[in-house]
């Protein structure tokens, strides 16, 4: 059985890292997302939370509806509160890497046609590619490179096939 897109018997073995979504409200149409990476077993050098990424404001409005449909298909509802408080609630890594990168990869964008076409693309890669990127964004000496790198081979138009 699954609880927060977290199988049981492996998140409870500890073979995994943890993850979590904190919710802010700060209003009707005003809320922030963030994932977190908490301590675990399976990364001892982790040893407080780490921040892996975070959206909000107009950004996050634009893609709002995909991140709760992706929250919802593991059971995930954050709902409006009448505080301000965060509220947190457990992820898988699967649903914590496709996220992170989807808010780090988004944050300083403008452009609502490019930020569409970037979120279709990360959306629709598979778990190892969002994870190699994740991981370049998180862990190199200048990460905006690599999110440059990946906004442009995601919203570049497709060369044409008149060179048959």
């Amino acid at each position: 059985m699954e609880r927060s897109g977290i199988p049981m018997g492996i998140a409870e073995a500890g073979s995994v890292p943890k993850y979590e979504l904190r919710v802010r409200e700060y209003g009707p149409a005003d809320s922030q997302y963030e994932i977190w990476q908490l301590p675990a077993p399976a990364t001892p050098q982790i040893t407080a939370a780490v921040r892996v990424a975070g959206l909000g404001g107009r950004n996050l409005q634009l893609i709002e509806h995909c991140v709760l449909r992706h929250l919802s298909s593991v059971g995930i509802r954050p709902g409006p509160r009448s505080d301000s408080s965060a509220h947190e609630f457990a992820l898988g890594e699967d649903l914590a890497l496709t996220l992170g990168l989807l808010f780090r990869a988004l944050a300083p964008m403008r452009s609502r046609d490019r930020m569409r076409a970037v979120a279709q693309g990360i959306e629709a890669m598979e778990r190892e590619e969002a994870a190699y990127w994740l991981g370049m964004a998180m862990h190199r000496r200048r990460p905006r490179r690599v999110l440059t790198a990946l906004r442009v081979l995601l919203t570049e138009p497709a060369p044409r096939g008149g060179d048959r």
